[in-house]
C-alpha cells in the first residue's frame, strides 16, 4: 500500500496524511456485515474530518453522529447533518445555551446527562425550543470490589436511571435515549485467554443489565434509542434486542490498537508520512516529527508504529519524538535524506489534530485533499 500512496501523493511535501478509500470503504462494509442491520452511528471523534463523515453517512446502514462536543455538535447541525449525539457530558453554559435558543438544532441535537448535578445544570438554562438528552449507564464488569472498564457514569442500576430520568422529566428536559459504553469489550484487543473470558463474562452481564435499565426507564419515556457498544464490540452488542443503534468510527481508519481482535481485521485506512532529514550514523536514520502519541494509558502500544516496512523501528530510549524521530533497523542505510517512511497511528481520530488536510487516495490516484477538524479552524477539546 505505501508504494500506491508514495505514487499518489508525488511532488506533495511531508509531513503528510492520507486516507485510502479502497480501504475506508472495505472497513465500513465489514462493520455493516457486522452490525446485521442494526444502523451504525458515526463517531466523529475517531473521524474528525467532516467530508469522510458526510461520505459515510451517506453509505446504507449508517445513521447519525455520535459527537464530543456541543459546539461541535452545532457546528455539524449548521452543515446539514442529522441528528446528532453528544455522547459526553458538558459544561460549556454558552454553547448549551445557544442550542437552546436554535429551533432547528435543539431538534437535532441529543445531550448526554447521568447526574442530577447535569439536570440542575439545563434545568437553569433559558432554553425556549426545550434540549433533548439521554442518560449514559456506566457498562463496566464488576466482580466484587474489582472494576473493570472505564470510569465514566455513576448511573448503574435500573433505580439510579430512573432517578435521574425522574428529574430530567420534572426539569422538563425530553428524555430521548440511553447509553452503554462496553469499552471492556469494544476498546481491548485479544491478547489473552484471561481477557477473551473477561469480556464473555462482561457481555453476559451488561445483557442482563441493560435490559432491566432499559425497562424501567420506558416505564417513564418513550425513548427514541438504545446506544451501545463499539468499534471492537458491534458484532456482540447486536445480538441484544433492546439495543437499537450502535456507535463506531475507529474501524473506518483501522489504527493500530484494533489490530488485535479475533473476531474481525480493519484494513489500515490512515497513515502518514515523514521525511528524513538526517542519518546520526550506521543503522540509523532520523524523521521530522512523529511525536503523535495516542491518549489512554501510557504504553509502546500508544506510539506510532512504522508501516509497511518490518526493517525499521523505533529507538527505544527515545521512541517518537516532538520534532524529530530516530528510526533504527537494517532498512536504515537504504534511506536518503528526503525518502518518506510511512506510520500508522495508534488511535483513529486524534491524527487529524495534527494534520490540517487528509489526501484522499484510491490506488495509485489522488483522489480529493480534504480539510479536517483543524484544517477548518476547529478545536473541540
Amino acid at each position: 500500500m505505501t508504494r500506491t500512496w508514495d505514487v499518489a501523493t508525488s511532488g506533495l511535501p511531508a509531513p503528510l496524511a492520507v486516507v485510502d478509500l479502497d480501504a475506508f470503504e472495505a472497513n465500513a462494509d465489514d462493520l455493516v456485515r457486522r452490525a446485521g442491520g442494526v444502523p451504525i452511528r458515526v463517531a466523529s471523534k475517531s473521524v474528525r474530518c467532516r467530508s469522510l463523515l458526510t461520505r459515510v453517512l451517506g453509505r446504507p446502514g449508517f445513521a447519525g453522529v455520535m459527537a464530543y462536543s456541543v459546539r461541535e455538535a452545532c457546528w455539524l447541525v449548521g452543515s446539514g447533518v442529522d441528528d446528532v449525539f453528544v455522547a459526553y457530558p458538558s459544561v460549556d453554559v454558552p454553547a448549551l445555551a445557544e442550542l437552546g435558543q436554535d429551533p432547528w438544532a435543539a431538534r437535532q441535537v441529543t445531550l448526554t446527562i447521568d447526574s442530577l448535578e447535569h439536570v440542575e445544570l439545563l434545568a437553569s438554562l433559558e432554553r425556549p425550543h426545550g434540549l433533548r438528552v439521554a442518560v449514559d449507564v456506566d457498562a463496566s464488569l464488576r466482580l466484587g470490589r474489582v472494576h473493570i472498564g472505564v470510569r465514566r457514569s455513576p448511573v448503574r442500576t435500573p433505580a439510579e436511571a430512573t432517578a435521574v430520568v425522574q428529574a430530567a422529566l420534572a426539569a422538563g428536559l425530553d428524555v430521548v435515549g440511553l447509553m452503554f459504553y462496553d469499552a471492556q469489550i469494544a476498546g481491548l484487543p485479544d491478547t489473552s485467554p484471561a481477557v477473551r473470558l473477561v469480556k464473555r463474562r462482561s457481555a453476559a452481564s451488561l445483557l442482563e443489565r441493560r435490559a432491566a435499565v432499559v425497562a424501567a426507564v420506558c416505564e417513564l419515556t418513550d425513548l427514541r434509542f438504545v446506544n451501545g457498544g463499539g468499534t471492537g464490540s458491534v458484532h456482540l452488542t447486536v445480538l441484544d434486542p433492546v439495543v437499537t443503534e450502535v456507535a463506531a468510527g475507529s474501524g473506518l481508519y483501522g489504527p493500530t490498537l484494533f489490530d488485535g481482535y479475533d473476531d474481525f481485521s480493519p484494513r489500515p485506512a490512515a497513515a502518514f508520512a515523514l521525511a528524513v532529514t538526517r542519518r546520526p550514523g550506521p543503522g540509523f536514520a532520523t524523521v521530522s516529527g512523529g511525536g503523535y502519541i495516542a491518549s489512554g494509558p501510557p504504553g509502546w502500544n500508544r506510539l506510532p508504529s512504522v508501516f509497511g516496512r518490518r526493517d525499521l523501528s523505533l529507538v527505544r530510549r527515545e521512541g517518537a519524538g516532538e520534532v524529530q524521530t530516530p528510526l533504527r533497523g537494517s532498512g536504515a542505510g537504504d534511506l536518503r535524506v528526503g525518502d518518506r517512511v510511512w506510520f500508522r497511528h495508534a488511535k483513529a481520530g486524534e491524527l487529524c489534530e495534527r494534520f490540517d488536510a487528509l489526501h484522499l487516495v484510491r490506488g495509485e490516484e489522488l483522489v480529493e485533499t480534504v480539510p479536517t477538524y483543524r484544517g477548518e479552524g476547529r478545536n473541540f477539546g
